[in-house]
């Protein structure tokens, strides 16, 4: 079984068809169909269903896949160490983001860590943490942000801890309130995230807790689109505070929605136990350094 023929499936499944895994690994669209027929020969399963619009895995090419992608980020992590001992980290940073937030919180990161670490290529992904969390399963990704809590397979380190914050209208009842409580919002209309996003599942189970289910009016994966929607008057949105701090919102408001249960806890998270890469453990350190959350922790020996 030859690596590159395993590559050729994962890249395939990464890219969505065989066009866009050929131009990654620049190769053409025959050499890429050549490996994988190779390798369902080899493993006398198909591996792949071509579909119209791109591939779908089959149940053996679902295992096939996951066991492929940590086989190769086992190679990279090989050779990321190996530079290591020569005093260079090099390789690369797989980092999964999350939509919102991110520009904020990490996007001044990355500018010190390429000046620190200019041998290490980064990729990223950008999806909602329920994804990002699947990515790291399946080794798609090294590193993630999530939310807290984070389920036993994982282990973290905490990067932000910020409070909820109510986006109202102006003429809302309580637009003049500094503070105000979750049941206050027991009948108002909101404006959550698409599905996907971990969020959803902390504020539902929030308003849960205080005997109502949130009547959801709209869904959306832009904050712009979010705030939009609240100026228009259709509903409420609830928002991390790094999300409406130094945004300009008039003429709505946001009103700190004073909840112990009800946080914005980002983390950085990875499979627990896991061997980090070199690189992967310099960004971790990078964040410990410039994002000190003062308090929670939840990391393994191998951070």
């Amino acid at each position: 079984m030859e690596l590159r023929n395993l590559r050729a499936l994962v890249e395939i499944v990464r890219q969505g068809g065989f066009t866009r895994a050929a131009r990654t690994l620049f190769s053409t669209q025959s050499t890429v169909s050549k490996a994988v027929k190779q390798l369902e020969e080899e493993l006398g399963e198909a591996l792949l269903e071509r579909l119209g619009n791109g591939v779908r895995l089959t149940e053996a090419g679902e295992i096939v896949y996951a066991r492929a992608a940590a086989m190769l980020a086992e190679g990279e992590h090989m050779v990321a160490e190996l530079a290591d001992l020569r005093g260079l980290i090099s390789g690369r940073l797989r980092l999964g983001l999350p939509i919102f937030g991110s520009a904020r919180l990490f996007a001044p990161l990355f500018a010190e860590y390429r000046s620190r670490h200019p041998g290490v290529e980064i990729e990223l992904m950008e999806q909602g943490s329920a994804r990002l969390e699947q990515a790291l399963l399946a080794g798609e990704v090294e590193l993630a942000v999530s939310l807290l809590p984070v389920p036993e397979a994982f282990d973290w380190q905490l990067v932000r801890d910020d409070p909820m914050m109510a986006l109202l209208w102006s003429d809302h009842p309580l637009a003049g309130r500094k503070t105000a409580r979750l049941a206050q919002f027991a009948s108002a209309p909101m404006i959550l995230f698409e599905q996907g996003f971990a969020l959803n599942a902390r504020i539902e189970t929030a308003c849960r807790a205080r005997g109502f289910e949130p009547m959801t009016v709209a869904r959306s994966g832009q904050v712009d689109f979010i705030i939009a929607l609240v100026a228009s008057g259709l509903g409420v949105a609830l928002l991390p505070r790094i999300l409406t701090e130094g945004r300009p919102l008039s003429p709505l408001t946001a009103v700190l929605v004073d909840e112990t249960d009800l946080r914005w806890q980002a983390a950085l998270v990875w499979r627990k136990g896991a061997r980090l890469s070199p690189a992967a453990r310099a960004w971790l350190a990078l964040t410990r350094e410039k994002l000190p959350p003062g308090g929670l922790s939840g990391e393994g020996p191998t951070a």
